[in-house]
């Protein structure tokens, strides 16, 4: 599912209206109806029921009218907020403030310090509140009477429903500054926006409904829109089926490089979250030291002994032996656990300008390339790379704030400057592709955040990288299936769930995203 940015989704309606002819007061329109059929949904009644709703001077307010409009008609005790003077309140929103005038619908102008008394009398006694304050278009911090007002409509502990977006979430980025409208329910309209997926705007949003008001669905499709919010239908799509007289060599040869002293379970992990992913045969490469630690922890993983250091990471002289065994392998994953000693990061880069089988890079790998970034565009194979915030901060040189506070953008960017796929891991993963294409991730929990489960991202994608997926599919459908796996490991507890539970979990999210 494609979701628009503000920019785009002003460029949307602009077409609709000017090269379509559908007036603005239409689309307002369609866009009050949708919220207020989702408002129908939720009550069995809504006759004699008191909402609230809060508008602002633009659009967003206009809404606001138009569901006030119907809401009346329905037999609803409705009380219209407007934050400012009616005065102020112009085109197709003034038509609709004009409407609701006629009709004698309580509007009270939120100017003075006695309309405060009103809003809190009427938010403690109302069954639903409304916020139609700000829209997709809004920048900046929420202050002054506007985040009085937000305040006033979180701390009555009533049903909420966002009018497109909750109010003082960013549309592209989910970030907030100042305050936010927490939300029940958000209706957003025609497509929808990343930062309704991005934390922390996914926290306000509430269960989210995308609503049709009447778009040509030709003018969305001219839009170079290259934000997908991943679904679990794209992902059945591309997963590997496989064949009933398969046989282990069919299934993909993984070889993964991993571990050190002291890290042999980031190891461990990587090769067990591939077996659990599907690939036929998988090769673990580990400091000589850790080798039999490994052999013993993994019973239907084949090891092999590297040539380490003198603190038991990667030795240079153990590139010639990794890159023997890429040649074999139809997919080389390394770093979960190296170590950062200057002999095996050395190694690692090494590695990756040499090898020709496709190559998923993570934890110390990364490491390795904080200022060698140039030499991902030299691969034989489009790369991914797995980073976390802190990792991306250090590949980028921003700080781990910096990247959370513009996933989308600073993942694009990375992946277009750098020449590889990269999946930015967080609350939620972003998937970015050279080409500026990416997919915001829809699965996953609170419960992931603990050591391992980055481990484990690695050899799922690196897993189905093996099977035969192109890059492109491989780390878009292993973003989506570590989710899963986490999500269905969450059923049994999220706080104390371990990345060993979700690898567990594996088969059966494959087996969920194939059969339901």
């Amino acid at each position: 599912m494609r979701a628009a940015t503000a920019a785009q989704m002003r460029e949307i309606d602009h077409i609709a209206i000017n090269d379509y002819g559908i007036p603005g007061t239409v689309l307002m329109e369609n866009a009050g109806v949708a919220v207020v059929r989702h408002l129908e949904s939720m009550f069995e009644m809504l006759a004699d029921r008191k909402i609230c709703i809060f508008a602002g001077k633009g659009n967003n307010g206009g809404d606001g009218y138009v569901i006030a409009r119907h809401l009346a008609n329905q037999g609803v005790k409705v009380k219209v907020f407007l934050l400012g003077e009616k005065s102020a309140v112009s085109g197709e929103a003034r038509i609709n403030l004009d409407i609701i005038d006629k009709m004698n619908i309580d509007t009270i102008e939120i100017t003075g310090e006695r309309d405060w008394d009103k809003v809190k009398i009427a938010a403690t006694f109302a069954d639903c509140l409304v916020d139609a304050l700000l829209g997709t278009g809004f920048r900046g911090e929420v202050a002054g009477n506007m985040a009085r007002v937000i305040d006033c409509i979180n701390a009555a502990g009533k049903l909420v429903v966002a009018v497109d977006i909750p109010s003082g979430v960013d549309a592209d980025t989910g970030q907030i500054c100042g305050k936010a409208v927490q939300a029940s329910h958000t209706v957003t309209f025609g497509l929808p926006k990343p930062g309704l997926f991005l934390y922390p705007g996914a926290h306000y949003t509430g269960e989210l409904t995308v609503a049709d008001i009447g778009i040509p669905t030709a003018v969305v499709a001219g839009r170079h829109i290259k934000q997908n919010i991943l679904m679990i239908s794209a992902v059945r799509a591309i997963l590997p089926v496989r064949s009933p007289d398969s046989h282990k060599g069919m299934n993909g040869r993984l070889a993964v490089v991993a571990g050190s002293q002291g890290l042999s379970g980031a190891a461990a992990m990587t090769a067990e979250a591939g077996l659990r992913s599907g690939a036929g045969l998988i090769t673990l490469a580990a400091p000589a030291g850790i080798q039999k630690i490994l052999a013993v922890k993994l019973t239907e993983v084949m090891t092999k002994a590297l040539g380490e250091t003198e603190t038991g990471g990667i030795s240079l002289e153990a590139v010639e032996d990794i890159v023997k065994l890429a040649a074999g392998s139809d997919v080389l994953a390394i770093g979960p656990g190296l170590g950062r000693h200057e002999e095996t990061a050395l190694a690692v880069r090494e590695v990756i300008a040499t090898v020709e089988c496709p190559l998923v890079i993570d934890a110390d790998a990364l490491y390795a390339l904080v200022g060698y970034t140039h030499i991902l565009a030299d691969c034989a194979a489009l790369p991914v790379i797995t980073p976390h915030p802190g990792e991306m901060g250090l590949l980028t040189g921003l700080s781990a704030q910096e990247v959370n506070a513009d996933r989308v953008q600073v993942a694009r960017k990375a992946a277009g400057e750098w020449g590889c796929i990269v999946v930015l891991k967080g609350a939620h993963t972003i998937v970015a592709f050279p080409d500026g294409e990416v997919y915001i991730n829809t699965t996953g929990n609170a419960g992931m955040a603990t050591g391992g489960t980055g481990d484990a991202l690695t050899g799922i994608i690196a897993a189905l990288l093996a099977q035969g997926m192109s890059s492109h599919d491989a780390a878009v459908a292993g973003v989506y299936l570590h989710g899963l796996a986490g999500d269905i490991a969450a059923q049994a507890g999220m706080v104390g769930m371990s990345a060993t539970d979700l690898i567990k979990a594996v088969p059966a999210a494959l087996y969920g995203i194939n059969n339901y």
